[in-house]
C-alpha cells in the first residue's frame, strides 16, 4: 500500500489503498468548485403550526463560503438570539456552496434578516429540533482544477473498484474521518480531545491554545509558542490574534480566574460553544477509528466482509448501516454475514469509543484494544461531564458510492451516507497535500 501524507499519518489515516499515481491538482478554487447538497432526512409541520407543540422553525439555507458555524453565530447575532438555540444536521466546510437543514427555537412567525452569501428557505415546523445526523446522506459535485494527468482516473477508479469488490462504475475506500474533522493547517481538535478523555484538562487547553503549527502565519505560531514557554495568560491574551476567537476566550477565562488548578483549565475549555466541545471528544473519538482502519490495512484484513470476531451493523429501511442493530459475527455465520454484506444488507464495524462500546472479538479485537491500549485510553475514560461524554457508536469501515466523472473541467460527481468525507474519496484520486484540497 502507498504511505499516506504525512499530515494525514497524525491524525491516523496512514495510507491509500489505491497504489495508481494521482491525478494532481487541487480543490476549492472557488466556493463554486466544491457543492454539496443534504439529502433530507426530517418531516416538518406547517409554518402555521400550533408552536406550543412545534416550537422549533426548520429552514433550508444554500451558503456560498460559510462555515456552519460562523453562519449560525452571525445569523444568531442579527437575530438577538443565542446560538445555542439554532441546531443542524451536518457540519459543512466554508469554502464550498453547501445546501443543507437548521432549526431554531423561534415561538413567533419567523422573519429572516438578509446575510451575506446565503440564501434562507423556511420550511415549516418540528416538535424537536433538527439534531446532528438527521440527514440521509450528502450529495456532491465536486470539480478539481489544474489537474496534470487527468489521463490517471480510470487506474485509480480500478484500483478502487478492486478494494471493495465492487460492480462497474463503484469505487470504494476505507471510511476515515477526513482531514476537515481534525483540523488541515493544524490538526490538534483530537489532541484536545484525548486529553480531556484522559483527564488532563491543562494539557487539552495547551493543545488547542498553544501547540504552534508551521503551517500557521508567524504572528499565530509565536502567540501560541509564548503559550506553551511562558503560561502567561495576560500576555498571551495580549499576542493571540483576533480571529483565534475561541483561543482568546479560553486565555481570557483562565486570565479571570487564574488558571492554576484543572478546575480552571476545565472551565476555560468550556468557553467554547457547545457543539465545538463535543467536537474535541468526536475527533478523539474519530482519531482513534481512523487508527484502528490503517491497523485493520496493515493486516490484510477484507473491508467489504467481515472476518470470524467482526461486529457488523445492519441496514436501515434506506439501506444505510443502523448501528443500533448490529450482531458479532461467529465462525458459523461468518458465510452467511458475508452473504448479506455483498448484497448490502450489512456493514463491517469499527468502534467510535465511548461507556457502552463493546469491542470485536477475533483479529480485529486485537486491533481495537490494541489501539485505545496505545493511546492510553479505554471506554469508561468517556463517562465525562456535559458535552464532553459520549456513550460511543460503531461506524461501518467502507464508503461506497457510484462515481459519474466529466472532464474540462475534471469533476466527480457521487453521493455519501452522513458522516463520510467526500475529500476521503478523492484524496485517493488526487494524491495531495491536504492543503490543497481543505
Amino acid at each position: 500500500m502507498r504511505p499516506a501524507h504525512p499530515v494525514e499519518r497524525a491524525v491516523g489515516i496512514d495510507y491509500y489503498v489505491s497504489d495508481a499515481d494521482g491525478v494532481g491538482g487541487r480543490l476549492r478554487a472557488a466556493p463554486e468548485d466544491f457543492r454539496v447538497r443534504e439529502r433530507e432526512a426530517v418531516d416538518v409541520e406547517p409554518l402555521d403550526a400550533d408552536p406550543g407543540a412545534y416550537p422549533n422553525v426548520v429552514f433550508r439555507a444554500t451558503l456560498r463560503n460559510w462555515d456552519t458555524n460562523d453562519f449560525v453565530a452571525a445569523l444568531a447575532d442579527r437575530l438577538g438570539f443565542s446560538r445555542e438555540r439554532f441546531s443542524w444536521a451536518g457540519t459543512k466546510d466554508k469554502r464550498a456552496v453547501t445546501t443543507q437543514l437548521f432549526s431554531v427555537r423561534w415561538l413567533d412567525d419567523p422573519a429572516f434578516p438578509d446575510v451575506g452569501g446565503a440564501e434562507i428557505e423556511v420550511l415549516g415546523r418540528t416538535g424537536r429540533p433538527v439534531l446532528f445526523g438527521d440527514l440521509r446522506g450528502n450529495e456532491f459535485e465536486i470539480a478539481v482544477r489544474d489537474a496534470e494527468h487527468p489521463d490517471r482516473v480510470p487506474a485509480v477508479s480500478e484500483d478502487l473498484r478492486a478494494f471493495g469488490d465492487r460492480a462497474a462504475g463503484e469505487v470504494a475506500v476505507p471510511n476515515y474521518f477526513g482531514q476537515q474533522r481534525f483540523g488541515t493547517r493544524r490538526p490538534v481538535t483530537h489532541k484536545v480531545g484525548l486529553a480531556v478523555a484522559c483527564g488532563d484538562w491543562e494539557g487539552a487547553v495547551l493543545a488547542y491554545v498553544g501547540n504552534p503549527s508551521e503551517r500557521e502565519p508567524e504572528s499565530t505560531r509565536e502567540a501560541r509558542a509564548y503559550v506553551e514557554e511562558t503560561r502567561d495568560w495576560a500576555g498571551a491574551l495580549e499576542r493571540l490574534p483576533a480571529h483565534l476567537g475561541y483561543e482568546r476566550a479560553m486565555v481570557h477565562r483562565l486570565v479571570e480566574n487564574g488558571g492554576e488548578s484543572e478546575a480552571d483549565f476545565a472551565d476555560a475549555l468550556r468557553t467554547a460553544p457547545n457543539n465545538i466541545q463535543r467536537l474535541f471528544v468526536n475527533a478523539a473519538q474519530s482519531s482513534l477509528f481512523n487508527r484502528t482502519l490503517s491497523a485493520r490495512l496493515d493486516r490484510g484484513l477484507p473491508f467489504h466482509r467481515p472476518v470470524v470476531g467482526d461486529v457488523v451493523c445492519f441496514a436501515d429501511d434506506a439501506g444505510l448501516p443502523d448501528p443500533d442493530r448490529s450482531q458479532r459475527v461467529t465462525e458459523r455465520r461468518v458465510d452467511t454475514i458475508a452473504r448479506h454484506c455483498a448484497r448490502g444488507r450489512a456493514f463491517v464495524t469499527a468502534p467510535l469509543v465511548g461507556t457502552e462500546t463493546e469491542l470485536a472479538d477475533g483479529e480485529q479485537g486485537e486491533i481495537e484494544r490494541g489501539v485505545l491500549d496505545d493511546e492510553g485510553v479505554a471506554p469508561g475514560d468517556f463517562d465525562l461531564p456535559g458535552e464532553f461524554g459520549s456513550t460511543g457508536t460503531r461506524r461501518a469501515i467502507l464508503a461506497a458510492t457510484e462515481l459519474d466523472v466529466a472532464d474540462d473541467p475534471l469533476t466527480f460527481s457521487f453521493s455519501l451516507p452522513s458522516g463520510s468525507y467526500a475529500t476521503v474519496l478523492l484524496r485517493e484520486y488526487l494524491k495531495a497535500d491536504p492543503a490543497e484540497m481543505r
